[in-house]
């Protein structure tokens, strides 16, 4: 994890490890380099820091590999987007390898491929393997256990509290130009959630310090606890969605890169969320403000949010965990 893929690739990773755990199961952490050691320690699992490039891993296999023979690792998960057909064969060779992917580039030698894009199936993954096993679907989208609980979602008549997600970094200033751009005295309290790695989290709580309804935080342990409360949310378009389905809170998305791109449109395309554009090239604070005006009073169009709820249970590490066993 770093400043340019954020966190998401070691949390949904933590999430499935924790499932591992509760299973009696020994897991480690091989890292590129130390930035999520801080992570790992603070949730008591073992890692290796291999000092490769995270963005070109064939350059680690050596290391790797002495690694995984050290350690008698028997599975292996990766989750990158940097994998090359070389890189997962020769690991294959050492131990059962399960990748997590949302792309079908390329015809993947692992032994078990697990994709839970809510647009799975237009992947066609099933016509490229022929030995793989495959976990397909948001229903094994790997969230932490706490998204398991959520209950029904509450849909007021008019919404009151609006939640906004930056994911990692918001390099765009979605949430800056929304903030000035919406009527901030419409709700009772606005959260604003920074990501860890992001450099506008001081500014953005100076600006609205003088707004008592408008907190900002950063890097928070518990988003599903302000997930539940909000009547509304905002969200980049990556795993955040999904866990905003687990909850069932309206929501509107925008992207930020193309790897977000089949996802929001495909919550569009099934009246889930609503997609506001790409903050790269579109006016998007400006869409997402006209979608919050409409939403706020509105209980019928919020309230289709309901089935966000059958799409992702928040049981998905725990299917993950299940599958790799």
């Amino acid at each position: 994890m770093n400043s340019t893929i954020a966190t998401g690739h070691v949390m949904r990773c933590l999430s499935i490890a924790q499932e591992l755990q509760n299973q009696k199961e020994d897991v480690i952490f091989f890292l590129a380099d130390g930035q999520a050691a801080g992570l790992l320690e603070s949730r008591g699992f073992p890692y290796v820091v291999l000092d490769s490039k995270w963005d070109d891993l064939e350059i680690e296999l050596p290391v790797l590999k002495a690694a995984m023979k050290q350690k008698g690792i028997s599975k292996l998960l990766v989750d990158s987007y940097y994998v090359t057909e070389s890189y997962l064969r020769q690991l294959g060779s050492m131990a059962e390898v399960a990748y997590l992917d949302d792309l079908n580039a390329f015809d993947y030698p692992v032994h078990s491929l697990i994709c839970y894009a809510n647009y799975w199936e237009d992947l066609k993954y099933q016509r490229y393997y022929e030995y793989t096993r495959f976990y397909m679907g948001p229903s094994y989208a790997p969230m932490r256990s706490a998204f398991k609980h959520c209950k029904k979602h509450k849909i007021k008549p008019v919404a009151e509290r609006l939640l906004m997600l930056s994911g990692g970094t918001d390099r765009y200033d979605v949430y800056e130009q929304l903030l000035s751009r919406i009527d901030l005295s419409q709700y009772k309290r606005i959260d604003v959630i920074c990501g860890m790695y992001d450099k506008k989290y001081e500014m953005i709580k100076h600006r609205y310090r003088e707004h008592a309804n408008v907190v900002v935080h950063q890097a928070v342990e518990d988003i599903e606890k302000y997930m539940q409360a909000a009547d509304m949310a905002v969200s980049a378009g990556g795993f955040t969605l999904y866990e905003l389905c687990a909850c069932g809170t309206p929501a509107v998305s925008f992207s930020l890169a193309d790897n977000q791109l089949c996802n929001v449109r495909k919550f569009h395309a099934d009246q889930m969320i609503e997609y506001a554009g790409d903050a790269r090239f579109d006016p998007v604070a400006e869409k997402i403000s006209a979608c919050l005006e409409k939403y706020r009073c509105d209980y019928k169009e919020r309230r289709r949010s309901l089935k966000m709820q059958q799409l992702a249970d928040g049981r998905g590490a725990e299917r993950i965990a299940k599958a790799l066993l």
